[in-house]
């Protein structure tokens, strides 16, 4: 199975490992990671916040993502411009990791899918990792420094 998994990755986190191990786990014809262009990142945002540049975002997943492949998967980067992306539109992809959060948007890139005559993907749905005290772990809670990327409390 050919796994894609997305976002904006930065700052990273345990939640984003979560992500990560499980495209690894069930990519056994490989994973691609499409992480947002730099425009996109800022767009998406529920509320700004600082974001890292592409190319730091990228050196920082493929070195998580060097970390924790046990299984020595064939790993592609790619750049996100869209919101739907390559899920929407790459043919040879099978399965889409995404958090509870992002569930719903499967339905949504599987229409586009079969709008295109392509098979729709398959969701493998990586829970939510939780902080010390209880809430989820996010990129937005690490900038405004509740947390550290463990979610151990900062404040």
């Amino acid at each position: 199975m050919r796994v894609v998994v997305a976002g904006t990755f930065g700052p990273l986190h345990d939640g984003h490992r979560s992500l990560f191990e499980h495209a690894l786990r069930f990519g056994t014809d490989g994973v691609v990671v499409a992480v947002t262009s730099d425009d996109l990142a800022v767009e998406t945002r529920h509320e700004p916040r600082p974001i890292p540049p592409f190319d730091d975002r990228v050196t920082a997943v493929t070195a998580v993502i060097a970390d924790i492949d046990e299984w020595d998967r064939d790993i592609e980067i790619r750049t996100l411009e869209t919101e739907a992306g390559i899920a929407a539109t790459e043919p040879a992809i099978d399965a889409l990791v995404v958090s509870p959060e992002t569930a719903p948007e499967l339905e949504e890139i599987n229409d586009q899918r079969r709008k295109r005559g392509l098979e729709p993907l398959s969701g493998i749905v990586a829970p939510y990792v939780y902080a010390d005290d209880g809430e989820r772990i996010s990129s937005t809670r690490i900038v405004k420094g509740e947390i550290d990327e463990h979610g151990r409390l900062l404040e």
